[in-house]
């Protein structure tokens, strides 16, 4: 697997590369660096707190001449997860299952002022349609993802569990809806804002609560991926001219820069 993504790594970069001799109207080129902010929906902890690394390369193919509608296909490395701290003391009020930590790493000590600490890092393969207004340099995109699992790590209140890529806790494959959009910031480079989550579990948790009377109750979690990127974009192969369009007041509309279209006129 780890053979088959770096051909397509490799791939990819050629045809970035080439990009450099073809023209703009067909291929756009791009290189992406951001962070992430992500959750895990299910795990009992809330909030966009855990941080990584979301980056890669980027190819975008017009679907017309306007250049308006686009496709892209993006090669990221993208570390998710989920991540909350408590104040020492907290694990001591809540009730568990022995059970349920017995996939503990022991040679681990207890860190009773970790919550949870969900590492999960995947190769992704994001397949995007999107549609640029051109005079306002914004792109909306829709599209899903397929991430390949590549390190799993976790602990979960306060106990480092053995959770690794090949022990089977999580799935190795997440699919995910994606929405974005791009704000363009200075001619080729872009910031854009993405929302994700995962369209299927990648992980089915079951939890066992104990109960002040002794009894106890088992649940079923489905964890789902769950976060928000900002990333930089900068088009590699992409010329722009300066906006000219003003209103009555003397004003530029939209965008300082508009990007230049080959063989279109207005």
């Amino acid at each position: 697997m780890k053979r088959h993504i770096i051909y397509v790594f490799l791939g990819l970069l050629c045809c970035l590369i080439s990009t450099q001799k073809v023209d703009a109207q067909r291929f756009i080129g791009s290189v992406i660096a951001g962070t992430n902010f992500s959750q895990i929906e299910g795990d009992d902890v809330h909030g966009f707190y855990k941080v990584g690394f979301n980056g890669g390369l980027g190819l975008t193919i017009p679907l017309n001449r306007k250049q308006t509608w686009q496709v892209s296909f993006e090669l990221l490395y993208s570390m998710k997860g989920s991540k909350k701290s408590c104040a020492a003391g907290y694990f001591d009020t809540i009730y568990y299952s022995p059970a349920m930590f017995m996939d503990v790493d022991r040679s681990v000590p207890f860190d009773p002022t970790t919550k949870c600490n969900i590492s999960l890092d995947y190769v992704q393969i994001p397949l995007m349609v999107r549609y640029e207004e051109m005079y306002s340099g914004c792109t909306f995109a829709l599209g899903f993802a397929w991430g390949r699992l590549v390190r799993a790590h976790e602990v979960y209140n306060g106990f480092t569990r053995t959770t690794n890529v090949r022990s089977g806790t999580y799935k190795r494959n997440d699919w995910s809806v994606i929405a974005d959009v791009n704000i363009r910031l200075y001619k080729n480079l872009s910031l854009n804002i993405r929302y994700e989550y995962s369209m299927v579990p990648t992980r089915l948790a079951y939890y066992e609560y104990m109960r002040t009377d002794g009894s106890s109750v088992i649940e079923t979690h489905k964890y789902y991926n769950h976060l928000i990127s900002t990333r930089l974009v900068y088009y590699i192969n992409e010329k722009f001219y300066k906006n000219t369009r003003v209103n009555k007041y003397g004003q530029t509309m939209g965008t300082t820069w508009l990007r230049e279209i080959p063989e279109y006129n207005e």
